[in-house]
């Protein structure tokens, strides 16, 4: 039997998922990184982007989260997610939709949407499109 860690993802609506997981792997602002049982203590900022959580049984959940931050004390892990939901609930038509009206705001010189707004704005919609990307890299491997 694998060694686990109790893991909550939760946002400021809602909880996503509360279980046993072996791994959960999310971005970080220094990059990727994974949980495992026995894990140092940390705290750090989560940019957005997948939290892909393998659970007790091995299966694989991929969520998406728009921000937040990563805790892990003890065997439990924490994502505090501004916005947090299943892969499976991202809407890819917004996203894109979203990104492409972000990226005519970056091209558009005379608008009134400020720059770091449309920036942030290009980023989330992004890191949406990338989960779906894996969600469906995922099934494919079926």
């Amino acid at each position: 039997m694998a060694m686990t860690i109790h893991c909550d993802i939760v946002s400021a609506e809602a909880q996503i998922f509360s279980g046993m997981v072996e791994m959960l792997v999310a971005t970080g602002a220094e990059g990727e990184l994974g949980i495992h049982y026995g894990h140092t203590p940390l705290l750090t900022r989560l940019i957005p982007g997948p939290v892909r959580v393998v659970d007790q049984t091995g299966e694989e959940h991929i969520y998406y989260a728009s921000g937040g931050f990563l805790e892990v004390q003890g065997n439990v892990v924490t994502v505090l997610a501004d916005t947090a939901v299943r892969a499976d609930d991202v809407d890819e038509a917004a996203a894109e939709e979203a990104r492409q009206a972000a990226e005519d705001a970056l091209a558009n010189q005379n608008s009134e949407l400020d720059y770091g707004r449309a920036s942030a704005q290009l980023a989330e919609a992004a890191a949406q499109l990338a989960t779906l990307r894996k969600l469906k890299n995922r099934a494919g491997r079926g």
